[in-house]
């Protein structure tokens, strides 16, 4: 997963937009932007956050810094303790060019002590964008362990995970038909990564993707051709996915 892997990878595959979202981490975010200049490929720096409730959620900004401002909440709200590599693999740090850079060895496979409302309300100061992440896994997912997504915190849209179609996660959840629908590969190998998920933007911007998740003047979002908006149906499309 060397960072000018990805962006080969990602345009082989004809992507318009990335998200890289480590687990509680945003170290090696800044290593794919720059890897992707001048590619046309939008690289997205963002999280894959663990809340409180042992939920995960995604954290998408449009700049590094914002990513940074929130890493660094993060890690003040993770508990002190430090790696193990023989049982959670080395923790590897790039330098802005990819390079190896060095070893993070405190611990980010844990959760923080972040609600899942603190992460919307910090993330939404900042001007970055929650999405719940693989909402109908049985382990790690906002319905697994709160029972429900609250429509409270203003959450729009959730990601389901790959092995499900839009209209099969609405049958099996039906407080689903209340939000619009992502799938991303979630990649940990560059295998992994796939096209599934298209939204209708002006432009490739966090602010754009709030308004297609919500449907709003005339952005759109879909899976495989289906619109997943609640009361829209798609037409042009941009493709986008995220890694970790």
């Amino acid at each position: 997963m060397l960072p000018e892997l990805i962006v080969e990878r990602a345009q082989q595959l004809n992507l318009d937009i990335i998200g890289v979202t480590d687990h509680n981490s945003s170290e090696n975010a800044l290593s794919v932007c720059n890897a992707a200049r001048g590619t046309g490929i939008t690289v997205l720096p963002g999280m894959e956050v663990q809340t409180r409730e042992e939920a995960h959620v995604l954290a998408l900004f449009d700049t590094i810094d914002q990513a940074w401002t929130w890493q660094a909440e993060v890690y003040a709200s993770l508990p002190l303790l430090k790696n193990d590599p023989r049982f959670f693999g080395e923790q590897i740090l790039l330098d802005p060019d990819g390079e190896p850079a060095g070893y993070l060895d405190r611990l980010l496979v844990t959760a923080t002590d972040l609600s899942i409302e603190d992460v919307v309300a910090r993330v939404d100061d900042l001007g970055g964008l929650v999405i719940p992440a693989h909402v109908d896994r049985p382990a790690f997912s906002i319905i697994a362990n709160l029972g429900f997504v609250p429509l409270q915190i203003g959450i729009t849209g959730v990601e389901i995970s790959s092995r499900l179609a839009p209209g099969e996660a609405r049958a099996r959840f039906q407080q689903l038909s209340d939000f619009s629908l992502v799938t991303a590969s979630d990649a940990h190998r560059l295998d992994d990564m796939q096209t599934r998920t298209s939204l209708g933007l002006n432009e490739p911007t966090v602010g754009e993707i709030r308004l297609a998740l919500a449907g709003a003047r005339g952005r759109w979002a879909s899976i495989d051709g289906v619109c997943t908006n609640p009361t829209r149906s798609a037409r042009d499309s941009v493709a986008v996915d995220r890694i970790v």
